[in-house]
């Protein structure tokens, strides 16, 4: 691990400020110094001297690095965590020279007005005053260029798992991102603060790193095949596989009643497309692309090949655009699927998915990406991206790799479904479907009765919106439905978390993934969505009521841990009011007789008359222990004593 690179990177910093490495037209915004402040204005400072000093004040606090509970099962720290996602490109951003863009490259100085780790260091006393004590990084790792969308490509497009983003480190100290990250971390654990890091183990780049040396860990397909374009139909182009209404019945049918060795492989002319990876020797650089050369099996012939870009993999029938920038990794090795379809990388052929098949050095170069970075940086957990579509043997070993570095070592996953299944796997905290069943009052209630009976198997992340979705302040209520739905999750057993900007108010998509509609991806193409481009969070416009009400949860979850935190079947009642619109819960330790009443107004765009089911004279513990209202406003949320 990487020790005292923080000391190393202050070091940089003084002798860049006796240098005179500063620039005079370098703004940072108020909340960045002055997290609880008020004042979201710009000031003029030398980045040098303004880093240099934020570095010092988290060095000279004292240390209070995380501590592993011994009754806790082996990373199960989540469950008591707070956790803020940053896409560090986006959320450590700030138009420092005040030119009204987010520029992609660095000044002249050899300061970027994207996100840095050093600056995401700074930030770190921000984030741990929202009561956060869990950073979930959205991949670092370097990106690929091939079939990049935006003027700087997607984080989750990943070039090599195992170097990191070079655009994430600045260039005017010179210490390179590994420096970089390896102090941030060390920040953050001096703080109190554990890192997540998101890694995707499905797909890579299109012109990914390991492509020249070991194209068979790849699919490939003619290189004189064209991708199909927006509106075509036909089958002589590459895009997502064509089937016929009978088939997609045949297939979902198959699906659904788990008859794996029973599915309906894509067309011949689709299969017919994909020919044998092409040897290393064969594999050349074609502009930004690889290009190969293998052999027809059916002529002999030498046919120059390409590696194919992704699309979704469930429906077979999706409508979602092509992912233009990344490709499936070739996990299993058959003859009969040498092709890209819901049968090969996500709804695994029984034939297919054997351990005979299984392509064992891929398997080893993935399993060894989280050790790696647990040795040399220190990192205490991972979030899986798409863990549910990974082969159960490839997560197992995935998850014993890591806990033999590190037996606290958490793993998260983007899996919707609470389940036992989760927890056998070794998740500790999963995305869980808090966000979206919050907004549906009648989907709401029935998942509070599901809950009351199974309990929470794997915390759950309580949040109002993440990367893929649109800003909760979109929704009715707009910042008074954050309040709403952050608050009912805070007190419930999950992971309260927090979207970077979301704490006050910030209104721009990082991208459209899920719940948008067509007009709002028009509106939002990849140029203007920080997934894709160079952009910045709105830090000079926060809104304080919002970034005060989330503290102000936040510290009362924190004050009822133990009730709160308490996942077992029976501390979570539903509660209804004689007024349909108020719903919500108690949570009661099994066998008390007392409790917390957790109460919400459903309708984001009404008050509605309130009257508490239990005591009228109780006190809302969420506004200082004043009486509880007779009227509800908009999305109001109340909690009292039973």
């Amino acid at each position: 691990m990487n020790e005292n690179a923080l000391q190393t990177v202050m070091e940089r910093l003084a002798r860049l400020k006796e240098e005179g490495g500063g620039r005079e037209d370098y703004r940072v915004p108020g909340l960045w110094g002055e997290p609880l402040g008020k004042d979201a204005g710009a000031r003029t400072v030398d980045p040098a001297a303004y880093y240099l000093e934020a570095l010092r004040r988290i060095a000279s606090a004292e240390p209070c690095p995380p501590v592993r509970d011994p009754s806790r099962p082996p990373g199960d720290w989540g469950q008591r965590a707070t956790a803020y996602n940053l896409l560090v490109r986006y959320g450590a951003a700030f138009d420092h020279d005040g030119d009204g863009r987010i520029s992609p490259e660095p000044s002249a100085a050899g300061w970027r007005d994207t996100g840095t780790f050093l600056k995401a260091t700074a930030l770190l006393p921000y984030i741990r005053s929202l009561g956060c004590d869990v950073i979930h990084l959205l991949p670092i790792t370097s990106i690929g260029r091939d079939g990049n969308k935006g003027d700087m490509g997607s984080a989750f497009a990943i070039r090599d798992p195992y170097a990191l983003d070079d655009h994430l480190a600045e260039p005017a100290p010179g210490l390179g991102v590994e420096t970089e990250f390896a102090a941030f971390v060390e920040a953050a654990h001096r703080l109190g603060i554990r890192i997540v890091v998101e890694f995707v183990f499905r797909t890579a780049a299109k012109d990914a790193a390991w492509a020249a040396e070991h194209p068979e860990w790849f699919y490939w397909i003619r290189a004189d095949v064209p991708d199909r374009k927006p509106g075509e139909t036909g089958e002589d182009t590459y895009g997502a596989p064509i089937f016929t209404g009978d088939e997609l019945r045949a297939i979902y049918d198959a699906v659904g009643q788990g008859r794996f060795g029973d599915l309906l492989p894509p067309h011949g002319i689709y299969r017919d497309m994909f020919l044998p990876p092409p040897p290393p020797e064969t594999v050349r650089k074609a502009g930004l692309g690889w290009i190969g050369t293998s052999t027809d099996p059916k002529t002999g012939s030498p046919v120059d090949v390409r590696i194919p870009g992704a699309f979704c993999d469930w429906g077979p029938d999706s409508q979602q655009p092509p992912w233009t920038d990344v490709t499936y990794l070739r996990l299993y090795d058959h003859p009969d699927f040498n092709y890209i379809a819901y049968n090969t990388v996500r709804m695994y052929d029984a034939r297919f998915a054997r351990p005979e098949n299984a392509v064992a050095p891929l398997w080893e170069k993935i399993c060894e990406v989280i050790p790696h970075y647990q040795r040399r940086y220190g990192v205490d957990g991972v979030m899986i991206d798409m863990g549910h579509a990974l082969p159960g043997d490839l997560k197992r070993r995935l998850v014993a790799r890591a806990r033999e570095v590190d037996p606290d070592f958490a793993l998260w996953a983007e899996e919707f479904n609470l389940s036992p299944e989760a927890r056998a796997e070794g998740y500790n905290v999963c995305v869980g479907p808090f966000m979206q069943t919050v907004r549906d009052p009648e989907r709401w209630r029935g998942w509070l009765r599901w809950i009351h009976g199974a309990g929470i198997p794997v915390p759950f992340m309580a949040m109002a919106e993440n990367h893929n979705t649109p800003r909760a302040n979109w929704w009715a209520g707009g910042n008074a439905y954050v309040r709403y739905a952050q608050t009912l999750g805070a007190l419930l057993p999950g992971v309260p978390y927090l979207h970077n900007g979301i704490e006050f108010g910030d209104r721009t998509p990082v991208n459209t993934g899920f719940d948008f509609t067509k007009e709002q991806e028009a509106e939002w193409p990849p140029e203007r969505l920080p997934l894709f481009s160079a952009a910045a969070l709105d830090w000079e416009h926060p809104d304080f009521a919002l970034l005060d009400a989330i503290r102000a949860i936040h510290a009362f979850r924190r004050e009822h841990l133990d009730l709160f935190a308490d996942p077992a079947p029976g501390t979570i009642i539903p509660l209804e009011t004689a007024n349909r619109a108020i719903t919500g819960y108690i949570r009661q330790k099994p066998g008390s007789r007392g409790g917390i009443a957790v109460l919400g107004n459903t309708d984001m765009s009404n008050p509605q008359p309130f009257t508490p089911p239990h005591s009228a004279a109780a006190a809302d513990l969420l506004s200082g222990g004043a009486p509880l209202p007779e009227t509800l406003a908009p999305a109001q949320v109340v909690a009292y004593g039973i």
